[in-house]
């Protein structure tokens, strides 16, 4: 069987030509007959691409090569593998767009990036680091930095999860003062791969938050470092053809079906055309989802 692969990568940097970065990147990934979806602006790359190993391992090289990319850290996992076409089952196409943010939260001047990456963001804690933050801050809080409906199937212990739809949501719950009281508090965010909070400590700390911290390399680099037994419970939401994934075995099941309460983890796009939400749905309810958009936004704490 051949051995394909999932790479999850961004880099903040500055671009001088997006386009032409573009159009390298474009070229790079079907010559290598790689799928997935690349993001590009002035302030860096975000991509998830899947493929053959040897392929992704040769994307890798290859993009490494460029100087302001020469150190993006790659998160690898493994993929559900090729079609008779020899594409990714993970991807159905590739994508490579040039937008004016590489995580849209609607505050493209907002983020000021040098070859170090994000300026004045979040304090980057390790996944070993975690339990010694703790213990120094004992009023910590774990703050999601992802849409509300992927903390419904997993998220940290105690964490505090905004009642948000897109990453756009964010600012407008900071800009309404939902959490001024935390403005003093020591706060640590995660998200998937770390990206989006990269960009949400920046905007946390510009509106006033004293201590502001993130996981680094996002619930993906603490899950491969304590699988189950740590602090993250439930399944991670990946955007690609796996959907979710797990972390070693039996893993704790937290979601529970929209429609019956039963047990899972997994989301189904709700199939009323005019709703665009996604909810909790467990297999055997899949066939009759209904449109119940009240119960796809949650805040959990």
């Amino acid at each position: 069987m051949v051995q394909t692969r999932i790479l999850l990568y961004y880099k903040f940097t500055p671009l001088s030509d997006p386009h032409a970065v573009r159009l390298w990147q474009w070229n790079l990934c079907e010559r290598l007959g790689l799928r997935g979806r690349i993001l590009i602006s002035e302030h860096g790359i975000n991509g998830t691409v899947g493929g053959e190993l040897k392929a992704v391992k040769a994307y890798q090289k290859a993009t490494k090569e460029y100087e302001p990319f020469r150190d993006i850290e790659w998160k690898i996992s493994e993929g559900t593998g090729l079609d008779e076409r020899g594409n990714s089952l993970d991807f159905p196409r590739l994508s490579v767009k040039v937008r004016k943010e590489i995580v849209a939260f609607g505050a493209p001047d907002e983020l000021k990036v040098d070859r170090g990456g994000v300026i004045d963001g979040g304090v980057h804690v390790k996944p070993e680091e975690v339990e010694q933050v703790i213990a120094d801050n004992p009023d910590l809080v774990f703050f999601d930095g992802r849409n509300a409906i992927e903390a419904e199937i997993g998220r940290f212990e105690g964490a505090i999860v905004p009642p948000t739809n897109t990453t756009h949501d964010f600012i407008k719950l900071l800009d309404a003062g939902e959490y001024d009281h935390l403005k003093q508090t020591p706060i640590l965010t995660y998200c998937t791969g770390g990206i989006r909070c990269e960009v949400l400590t920046a905007v946390m700390k510009n509106r006033g938050f004293s201590n502001v911290m993130q996981l680094d390399g996002g619930i993906v680099r603490y899950a491969e470092k304590f699988g189950n037994k740590g602090r993250w419970k439930g399944a991670l939401t990946v955007f690609d053809g796996r959907e979710v994934m797990d972390f070693g075995e039996n893993p704790e099941v937290i979601g529970r079906c929209h429609k019956c309460q039963g047990p899972t983890s997994l989301l189904h796009n709700c199939d009323e055309p005019s709703c665009r939400a996604r909810l909790v749905t467990c297999e055997n309810c899949g066939d009759s989802v209904f449109c119940d958009q009240h119960s796809q936004v949650q805040t959990v704490s």
